[in-house]
């Protein structure tokens, strides 16, 4: 691994350009390669096997391209891959996670809800998370069915999508929620919505600022943060269509981008 080697990020879809903002904000100097798992989008409803092969998959398309550290940037693909990933690869492995940890420490009605995927919430390690940080607190789970695949539309601010997030939030501010946590990466792009429909009183965690802070912390532990002296690049791939997929991460990045075709292998 080199200190000026690129480092992945990948998502089942779109979701993880939200953490990748965060990253370019705090490393602007290093290189990074972002892949969509767009055909196979969204993880939620997909298999434990099939998220795992996937993840291994896009890691390995990352390692041929001599990335220095990879970044999960997908709840459900770290709710059931992580530790296989962690135990096939030697390069640094960042992950997120619902941020239940400081939504404990912060709330002050006692009850906080976490929105995420079926998957997310259905899985060990989201139940070792909620052991460790759900002690003495009401937490609410709420599965949201539907927001991911407005996100991959770029559907950001339709009546639809503002009726799925009421249908979602509403009930748990009636049941006392006075924090969300949004625990899939596609979320922090309907922030404006769900603030719209929580108002001012009720607090939104998106842990991607915390991902960027260890990502930095890892690859100074290592040695591997850039001595570049100029911007860090940005390149980006899909196992989807790539005109289709470009054209919601052109909206999401706030800037044209060329996407490419990830490698047959890991396209499949």
């Amino acid at each position: 691994m080199s200190e000026n080697g690129p480092i992945g990020v990948l998502d089942s879809g779109v979701g993880g350009l939200s953490v990748l903002r965060e990253i370019r904000r705090d490393l602007p100097t290093e290189d990074l390669l972002y892949a969509a798992d767009s055909r196979h989008a969204p993880y939620g409803e997909r298999t434990a096997a099939f998220i795992e092969a996937r993840s291994v998959a896009i890691v390995e398309f990352f390692a041929s391209v001599q990335a220095k550290a990879v970044v999960v940037a997908c709840n459900t693909a770290t709710s059931v891959a992580i530790d296989a990933l962690r135990s096939r690869f030697s390069i640094p492995i960042v992950a997120i996670e619902p941020a239940l940890k400081p939504a404990a420490a912060a709330t002050r009605s006692g009850t906080v809800a976490v929105l995420a995927t079926s998957r997310t919430l259905e899985s060990d390690k989201f139940a070792q998370l909620l052991s460790r940080y759900g002690t003495g607190i009401n937490v609410l789970i709420q599965p949201c069915p539907g927001l991911v695949e407005q996100v991959e539309k770029g559907d950001l601010f339709s009546r639809d999508t503002r009726l799925l997030v009421e249908r979602y939030v509403l009930p748990l501010l009636e049941k006392g929620a006075d924090i969300l946590v949004l625990g899939c990466t596609h979320y922090p792009f309907l922030d404006p919505l769900i603030r719209a429909v929580t108002g001012p009183s009720v607090s939104i965690i998106d842990p991607a600022e915390a991902v960027a802070r260890e990502l930095r912390r890892r690859l100074q532990q290592r040695g591997l943060l850039s001595s570049r002296d100029r911007p860090g690049t940005e390149r980006f791939w899909t196992s989807g269509a790539p005109e289709t997929v470009k054209r919601v991460v052109d909206r999401l990045w706030v800037t044209r981008v060329d996407v490419q075709p990830l490698p047959s292998e890991a396209r499949r």
